[in-house]
């Protein structure tokens, strides 16, 4: 199903990294985009400079009004959720106000936001949609725009409709290659799956390729990624391939060599990248603040007990990021090899 855009005006509900981005382009390529944010020294450099976005695609600047979330007036037809998976609920409280009565929220986030959106919103007021470009907020007024990735939207519920057609047709303004899909929760599942790895490379100080491509540390990545499968699938979920993670490697049928192959593209595809490091690591060692863990992992946790399927990789390392969040331990190597103890001989073996 394809679609023109339809949706003139935007609110981008967060910033920074990923918000920063997309509506920096969406604003560049003409649509009247509207920028919330938490951080008032962003907002002001906004309302003062325009937002900039740098690196390796080009440096441009865009002028756009921004708001904190007590200033902003008035309705949008669409709000696009750029917030950390831990502040979804706030934020959407706090943006209903703002949405037009047959108006429509995109959650751009990591994780199964969109269980929560229901909640809040209902369910006909809510679109799922996964990325995995690589972004980083630099200071107030700036973001990093370092490496293309996937950018797909679609119905939670599965399907497709002419409202995700049309959101779909905006997005390409930012990325040509973006998707629309009937599945978008096998993405974000997915997404859980390979962000498990990229919480594991946070424990440690090396960039994602170079976590990755250790191969002391291989079955400790493969094993974290076939528990999320395993629980995607006792879900019913289907899960989707991105980026060189490929999901059928990590099921339980699955060689030790798909695995090792799928780990070896994500490698390629990090040492693409501009940005080297997750925004995991960049919460953990430069902002210092907690990470999204519990609103990703944790589903991975609670579905896994729901269906009865262990977790003992993923409980452990949710642990291990609290530990650092905490100030408990630092970022080093050795916490790998720690969570590798959790593996069970079940999980060694498969």
């Amino acid at each position: 199903m394809t679609a023109q855009p339809e949706y003139p005006r935007v609110l981008i509900w967060g910033a920074g990294a990923i918000g920063g981005s997309i509506g920096a382009y969406l604003a560049r390529a003409g649509t009247d985009v509207t920028f919330v944010d938490q951080a008032a020294d962003h907002v002001e450099a906004i309302r003062g400079r325009g937002l900039s976005v740098t690196g390796p695609f080009g440096d441009f600047t865009v002028q756009a009004p921004a708001f904190t979330p007590g200033e902003v007036r008035g309705t949008w037809p669409l709000v696009l959720l750029c917030t950390k998976a831990q502040d979804t609920r706030a934020a959407a409280g706090a943006l209903a106000p703002h949405l037009d009565p047959d108006g429509v929220v995109v959650s751009v986030q990591n994780g199964l936001n969109t269980l929560t959106l229901d909640e809040v919103l209902g369910p006909e007021r809510v679109l799922g949609s996964f990325v995995n470009f690589g972004a980083d907020y630099l200071e107030p007024g700036v973001v990093l725009y370092g490496g293309r990735g996937a950018v797909v939207v679609g119905e939670p519920s599965g399907g497709l409709s002419a409202r995700s057609a049309q959101v779909h047709a905006l997005l390409r303004a930012f990325e040509p290659e973006a998707v629309h899909t009937p599945n978008i929760m096998g993405y974000l599942w997915s997404k859980l799956g390979y962000g498990a790895l990229l919480f594991a490379t946070a424990l440690t100080n090396d960039s994602i390729a170079d976590a990755l491509a250790r191969p002391e540390d291989r079955d400790t990545y493969t094993e974290l990624g076939r528990e999320v499968m395993r629980v995607a699938l006792a879900h019913g979920v289907t899960p989707e391939a991105f980026n060189g993670f490929d999901p059928s490697a990590f099921l339980p049928q699955a060689s030790r060599a798909q695995a090792q192959a799928s780990l070896d593209e994500l490698v390629a595809f990090n040492r693409r990248s501009a940005k080297t490091h997750s925004g995991i690591w960049r919460d953990l060692a430069v902002r210092r603040r907690r990470t999204e863990v519990d609103s990703q992992l944790g589903w991975v946790v609670h579905f896994g007990a729901l269906h009865g399927v262990p977790t003992p990789l993923t409980t452990r390392l949710v642990a291990l990021i609290h530990d650092i969040e905490e100030g408990r331990r630092p970022l080093d190597r050795a916490n790998l090899a720690e969570l590798g103890q959790a593996r069970t001989p079940a999980g060694e073996g498969a």
